[in-house]
């Protein structure tokens, strides 16, 4: 294991004005959205207790996300992402305001909530590939792994405090009666609270000075949209290393997604004494181990096994290591242990692949390229919850576990045998090599 220290000091970054400016509007926008993630299905269970119907406003949000995504990406890479990203804060802004007043005013219906939660879907296929762009825009190439591990690291942050203060939020508004839709205050203000982080961000965003490529050809003004889509997936396909990495990540996805969803609640409704708070628990003990990860990863960037590729190669085979005993723990210590050690891996590599990607793209293609690295984790996610779901009524929780983490390590070594990936270093390379 190698330490390579390259750049300036983190410390730089908060002397950058700019990066200050974007950096207080992720914040801000990150803690909102966690207000919305536990107040919309509160609302719909609250609404309905129907978990068929919160699963069915869930999809009708994640749906769209998806499907255009790519879209996303590619109006991002014609249009800028400061300026694809500003107009989805506004328009986010719209629709939770919205949300809010039907909520204070007993006017929600399933539809309406449905078509909202379509309209937010639809803004974050825009807004992801745009935020995960910007960077590259605000900050020289030498910045970017320590930025990436200050922004990634503060979003994981924001996933402990924000479920924390929404939940503290709509318990202390709750109007706490007894009717079909009760916390309906604090339902209503954990939404305009988002609202109001959205606008507020927009503003920040609105500070920020950014770099426009020099090279433009990439989405030329006069290309349809789907041209632009079909051309950001060429020009990903004719990158030899960025094709491999990304065939290999949709196997990684396709493995690893599913039982995270779907067998770690299983896994945590049978353990002695456990309950919702111990999924809760680790739920917690991996986005801990990821955000010690990142911040690993922004504080000593050069740490490397070999090179990128050698050391992303070693560190998911050891996450499917990790992953096989997952159904044989019989105590919630055990299962947040080895969830911990999972998510302190992901998160280091998690940094320095997304530098890499950044680095590697040009601006003009950052975009698209940017999109599909998210799809492949967004889209494929759902099917291999399904996967696992299906399995699980025929094969034993311990089964799931040893049989995705055995794979995932199979992966591993037939990559590292036959594929280009052990061989990828962060120096720049030119596409198609």
């Amino acid at each position: 294991m190698t330490t390579n220290p390259s750049g300036p000091p983190r410390a730089g970054l908060f002397q950058d004005r700019n990066f200050k400016w974007m950096l207080s509007g992720s914040i801000i926008s990150m803690l909102g959205d966690q207000f919305t993630i536990i107040a919309l299905p509160w609302l719909v269970l609250m609404m309905t207790g129907d978990t068929l119907v919160l699963g069915l406003v869930l999809g009708v949000m994640s749906v769209p996300r998806a499907v255009f995504m790519l879209v996303g990406g590619a109006v991002v890479d014609r249009y800028s992402p400061k300026r694809v990203l500003m107009w989805t804060k506004h328009v986010s802004t719209v629709l939770l305001l919205a949300l809010a007043a039907l909520v204070f005013t007993g006017n929600i219906s399933t539809g309406s909530l449905s078509v909202l939660a379509f309209g937010l879907g639809l803004a974050m296929a825009f807004s992801i590939p745009s935020g995960t762009s910007l960077l590259p825009h605000v900050l020289p190439p030498q910045q970017l792994q320590a930025a990436n591990g200050v922004v990634l690291g503060l979003r994981q942050l924001s996933m402990f405090a924000g479920p924390l203060l929404a939940g503290g939020l709509i318990a202390a508004f709750g109007d706490g009666h007894s009717e079909r839709v009760s916390d309906t205050r604090g339902l209503g203000i954990a939404f305009l609270f988002d609202a109001v982080s959205f606008a507020v961000s927009a503003w920040t965003l609105s500070r920020v000075m950014t770099t426009a490529p020099a090279d433009r050809t990439g989405a030329p003004a006069g290309q349809a949209v789907w041209q632009s889509v079909v051309q950001g997936l060429k020009w990903c396909w004719n990158d030899r290393d960025l094709r491999t990495c990304f065939l290999y990540w949709s196997a990684v996805a396709l493995l690893i997604t599913g039982p995270i969803q779907i067998a770690l609640p299983v896994l945590a409704s049978r353990l002695p004494g456990s309950s919702a708070a111990g999924f809760g628990l680790l739920m917690g003990a991996h986005g801990a181990g990821t955000l010690l990860g990142m911040g690993v990863a922004g504080a000593r960037p050069g740490i490397r096994a070999r090179n990128l590729g050698t050391t992303l190669l070693l560190v998911d085979g050891v996450v499917g290591l990790l992953f096989i005993p997952m159904g044989l723990v019989s105590a919630l210590w055990q299962g947040a242990s080895l969830l911990l050690a999972i998510g302190l891996l992901s998160g280091f590599m998690h940094v320095a692949v997304f530098t890499w990607i950044q680095r590697r793209v040009p601006p003009a293609m950052l975009g698209r390229a940017m999109s599909i690295f998210m799809f492949i984790f967004m889209g494929l996610a759902p099917i291999s919850a399904a996967v696992t779901g299906w399995l699980m009524r025929g094969v034993t929780l311990e089964q799931v576990f040893a049989v995705s983490g055995g794979s995932l390590v199979a992966v591993v070594v037939v990559a590292m045998a036959t594929s280009r990936i052990r061989d990828i270093s962060e120096a720049p390379t030119p596409a198609g090599s």
